[in-house]
């Protein structure tokens, strides 16, 4: 999966098309990825005791990975990326402007 977490994504496709995000959480196994602010789906909570009141929360949907492409926000446009090798090390990097991505 070349999408990592904290990596800012758009949607382009499904009910959220257009919106972009940052990712909060990866899920390879599954190939989903959870984008903040995407795909927000309702959950009724069962009460647990008095620390735990129940009630009606939002909250984000793992999305696929298929359907969210990389957002460069220096150049404003969305971009495959791909992997290549420099100095000996493997590093990732945007295909529409060639430039390296600067992993944390």
């Amino acid at each position: 999966m070349r999408i990592k977490k904290g990596d800012t994504v758009e949607v382009i496709s499904g009910k959220d098309k257009g919106k972009k995000g940052k990712v909060l959480q990866t899920l390879p196994k599954e190939d989903r990825v959870l984008v903040e602010g995407v795909n927000i789906v309702t959950r009724h909570n069962k009460p647990r005791g008095p620390q735990q009141p129940g009630g009606i929360v939002k909250t984000e949907a793992p999305i696929h990975v298929s359907n969210v492409m990389y957002y460069d926000s220096k150049s404003g446009k969305k971009s495959r990326l791909g992997y290549r090798f420099e100095n000996g090390k493997k590093v990732r990097f945007v295909k529409a402007t060639d430039t390296v991505i600067k992993d944390k």
